[in-house]
């Protein structure tokens, strides 16, 4: 356990799977191109949602199977060359496509995102396994504060990178060579993570005959721990951000000039707030501090949507992305840590499942965002989201470490 070469596959993992992914970032570069191809608000929404939330639809079941498996490893390799093809797929479809065919080269573009998210429900439960096997607890918060500032770094040169190409080809072709070139980059991130040296779990968890007896089974997990309502109920409700964050570049779009440049600062200014976080949500979760790291995170997102009420320069919105990046590497290692801290070892594949499959759905929300713009306004989408995120703070205020 906690041993040095696993510490860094793990960083490895983070640093070129950020690359990769920031490539479509859901609130600066996906909206655009959705956009481009003329998307309304809502598609923009839905695939922002699919993106993120593909995953949850079979989260259960993937712990259903995983709960008697005492190796995640060879199931993980398996996701892991699903997602590199569905991503470097999307890329493809733009170039052949998007010249002339908008329409199918959106549907191509939520064929690619849906199986690149869907396959993640599976690989979510293994690598949290994983995770969970090769680490202790305290050390955990420490390579994963490593993990997310490396990330940080790769989100760095990933908004570099995709405002290069933006600026220097022509659209769609651009769209397309960002995904073609963030694929391979992906891949790297993949065969770092699929060398790790995974021990044999000793103690598993017998699989129930049926999948209808799993769920009932965690249903009254649920139903009997109090302390895995509450954290639901923070993270679920913290993910109010996204009601407001895929649209908030669109809005961005009315009010200044949104060049190749602008869009990699905004990118890059997002990454910088996720890298210099991470020393601090580092040193409180070393502490075994995940309860503050959840407070102080849902309360900079707060701020993040206070501040697009009045927005109108590009400096503005380089502070609001800096606390959005700063936000999510909070909430993603506090409710990653007090989840592994409060499973069993032999319940934790299920316990992992119940916290994704149901906080997951606030993925979703991105979806009611964009109904929600496009029947109203931008003021009463981020009054929506501001009002989510103070019940979720309430919330986390109850959390135990």
């Amino acid at each position: 356990m906690d041993k040095f070469s696993n510490h860094i596959r793990n960083i490895l993992h983070g640093f070129f799977l950020t690359i990769g992914t920031t490539i479509a970032e859901p609130s600066t570069i996906l909206p655009l191109i959705v956009n481009y191809f003329g998307g309304s608000s809502i598609l923009v929404g839905f695939f922002a949602a699919l993106l993120r939330g593909g995953a949850i639809v079979v989260q259960l079941f993937a712990a259903f199977q995983a709960q008697s498996y005492s190796l995640m490893l060879p199931y993980l390799r398996r996701v892991f060359i699903v997602r590199f093809f569905a991503w470097f797929f999307i890329g493809v479809a733009i170039i052949l496509f998007g010249e002339n065919s908008p329409n199918l080269t959106l549907f191509s573009i939520g064929i690619g995102l849906f199986i690149f998210s869907f396959s993640a429900g599976f690989g979510a439960i293994y690598f949290k396994d994983i995770i969970g096997k090769i680490f202790s607890h305290k050390f955990r918060g420490k390579t994963m504060a490593y993990r997310q500032f490396f990330s940080g770094a790769g989100g760095l040169l990933s908004g570099a990178l995709a405002g290069w190409i933006i600026h220097a080809f022509e659209a769609p072709y651009s769209y397309g060579y960002l995904f073609i070139i963030s694929s391979f980059i992906m891949g790297f991130g993949y065969l770092s993570f699929g060398t790790v040296d995974e021990p044999v779990k000793e103690k598993v968890s017998q699989r129930e005959d049926t999948f209808k007896k799993f769920l009932h089974n965690s249903w009254m997990t649920l139903k009997g721990d109090k302390d895995l309502q509450i954290q639901l109920k923070t993270f679920l409700l913290a993910y109010g951000y996204l009601l407001a964050l895929p649209f908030i570049i669109l809005d961005a779009q009315t009010k200044i000039s949104l060049d190749g440049v602008a869009i990699g600062s905004l990118i890059t200014t997002q990454m910088v707030g996720a890298m210099l976080s991470n020393f601090l949500w580092g040193r409180l979760s070393g502490k075994g501090l995940n309860k503050l790291t959840a407070n102080i995170s849902i309360s900079l997102q707060i701020i993040a949507i206070f501040i697009t009420f009045n927005a109108s320069t590009l400096y503005e919105y380089m502070l609001i992305f800096f606390l959005v990046g700063a936000a999510l590497d909070g909430n993603r290692i506090a409710s990653g840590n007090l989840i592994l801290a409060l499973a069993p070892a032999d319940k934790r594949p299920v316990y992992v499942a119940l916290q994704i499959n149901i906080i997951s759905f606030g993925l979703f929300f991105s979806l009611i965002g964009g109904v929600i713009l496009h029947f109203f306004s931008y003021t009463v989408l981020y009054s929506t989201a501001s009002a989510m995120l103070f019940l979720s703070l309430y919330f986390s205020f109850k959390l135990k470490d």
